[in-house]
């Protein structure tokens, strides 16, 4: 009996562990967002299919908790980090979690629109392909990727779209003088 709860502990530890991960991720960058809202992201010209700015914690946050249990789920079916089935799916998923962590200081944190569409674009095909690869392991688990992706298209679509509707500003962020402190020649 005591096995069994030990077991089940184990489980459920291993569980919540992969559903906050990319949940931290989502919490730090949050606070960047935050802190843009009003000085910088408030004044750039928006698409009409732009939801209200609540709608994203709560769409990250289901998002993050559904890809952290999908990558648990081939953790567990594709025999863990060592696991042969399991590698290239998980070096996927740290690869695509990177890419999403990555948008957030470019686009918010350097005003970079154009570097944010980039990064998405690369997002978007890397949690594609990250989905497939699930799939193969776990077929839940590569289905907890179709919203991702599905909103990953419609996050595309507005990024490209505001880098359309915001020439000027990017073109400032990109006058910007450095802020390197190496010394001139």
């Amino acid at each position: 009996m005591a096995d069994n709860q030990e077991a089940c502990a184990g489980k459920i530890l291993r569980i919540a562990g992969a559903v906050i991960l990319p949940n931290l991720g989502g919490i730090v960058n949050g606070q960047l967002t935050r802190r843009n809202l009003t000085n910088w992201y408030a004044n750039l010209k928006f698409p009409s299919f732009k939801p209200p700015n609540w709608v994203f914690a709560p769409m990250w946050t289901s998002l993050y908790a559904g890809m952290g249990y999908g990558s648990y789920l081939v953790w567990r079916d594709g025999g863990g980090f060592g696991g042969e089935e399991a590698r290239l799916p998980l070096i996927a998923y740290g690869t695509q979690l990177a890419l999403n962590w990555a948008w957030t200081p470019i686009f918010f944190g350097q005003h970079n629109i154009k570097g944010g569409l980039i990064d998405i674009i690369a997002l978007t095909t890397t949690a594609s392909a990250c989905g497939v690869l699930f799939y193969r392991v776990n077929k839940v688990a590569g289905l907890l990727f179709v919203p991702y992706v599905a909103w990953l298209g419609f996050a595309t679509a507005l990024n490209y779209a505001m880098w359309k509707l915001n020439p000027q500003k990017q073109a400032a962020e990109e006058e910007k003088p450095s802020t390197s402190h190496a010394k001139p020649n």
